[in-house]
């Protein structure tokens, strides 16, 4: 065998969210040395925070992202309302969970068919994919749109919404509003389900990673935008523990930071997810991730495009379980007190 040493080097990575790029290392034919440079610049949004009121993180922070604001609204509310011991009314925590399946269906739904689907079938990118498939492209999109529906019908708008608030919603909705809705959501059942069938087909690289894994739990349902943190490992701590046993690093060659649990390496994702979480997805999620040959866990990050794709079927599921319901809210947030 050769021991001569190459290095390969990729200086902008496509159908990523962001920037970034990657080197590696050949020895001896195996990879001795992964690098992946993230360096788009740091935002400092934490140091945006500081000094402003205790209202205005959830507009700040949602600004992270353009594809998936809620979850920086929903960590910004959740993080305020339990440091002042605030406690939502259950409709209203079941509205901000309605809007953060709508970020679910419509970002899950972008990778799934721009990011990752193009790869898979050999194509550089969606525009191509969609020269020859329209009809998958299209069914992409029309997914992507409910779930952009129900950002916009509860947030005010699918990117950045502005309807959110802590301590609920600035207005909720009535019953009869949610109608049209719910048929939108019907349909793209059907369109998530037959995504997951799709997906299945692709032609995966066998890879399995023994690395821990860590992921929201919520006792008695799939976790999206609450609950406690669990680890493969064993693991099990609330929240506001996450700083004890998670320890981020700056390293030389990335502005994103380097994490590990407890000192050892570990996954986070919809692989964490759903192998800490697969026996709370509904029924017609547990049975689409069967039908596509997944287990009750999966390490290979290869088929995340799969366990993406039941995500979605689920969130669809979830969505309309909390339309049907739903009754509206005696007012649109409860009350939170500042303290120190």
């Amino acid at each position: 065998m050769s021991h001569r040493s190459r290095e390969l080097t990729v200086s902008g990575l496509s159908r990523v969210e962001g920037e970034g790029a990657l080197r590696l290392t050949v020895r001896g034919g195996q990879v001795d040395q992964a690098e992946l440079n993230i360096y788009e610049p740091p935002r400092f949004f934490e140091a945006f925070l500081r000094g402003r009121s205790y209202t205005e993180p959830p507009d700040i922070t949602a600004r992270i992202c353009g594809i998936c604001p809620v979850a920086y609204q929903t960590s910004a509310c959740n993080a305020i309302e339990q440091a002042c011991g605030a406690v939502l009314d259950q409709p209203l925590a079941e509205l901000r969970r309605l809007l953060y399946c709508g970020e679910w269906i419509s970002s899950h739904a972008l990778h799934i068919y721009f990011l990752h689907a193009p790869a898979f079938l050999g194509y550089p990118d969606s525009i191509t994919l969609a020269a020859e498939h329209r009809d998958l492209v299209e069914r992409g999109l029309e997914l992507k749109k409910a779930g952009n529906a129900i950002l916009e019908f509860l947030g005010g708008r699918a990117i950045h919404p502005v309807n959110v608030r802590v301590g609920g919603f600035y207005r909720v909705p009535a019953r009869n509003e949610l109608a049209p809705l719910a048929e939108q959501l019907r349909r793209a059942l059907d369109l998530a389900v037959s995504t997951v069938q799709w997906a299945a087909s692709f032609d995966f690289p066998e890879l399995e990673l023994g690395h821990d894994l860590l992921s929201a739990h919520d006792p008695g349902r799939y976790p999206i935008e609450s609950g406690g943190l669990r680890s493969a490992g064993g693991l099990s701590f609330p929240a506001h523990e996450f700083p004890d046993h998670v320890t981020e690093e700056q390293v030389p060659h990335s502005t994103a930071l380097h994490a590990t649990l407890d000192g050892h390496r570990y996954l986070a994702g919809p692989l964490a997810r759903y192998s800490l979480n697969s026996g709370a997805l509904s029924p017609i999620a547990r049975q689409a991730a069967a039908s596509a040959g997944l287990g009750v866990e999966c390490r290979n990050p290869f088929r995340s495009v799969l366990v993406r794709a039941v995500e979605v079927v689920y969130a669809v599921d979830e969505a309309l379980r909390i339309i049907g319901s739903y009754q509206r809210p005696d007012r649109p947030a409860v009350e939170v007190t500042p303290r120190a």
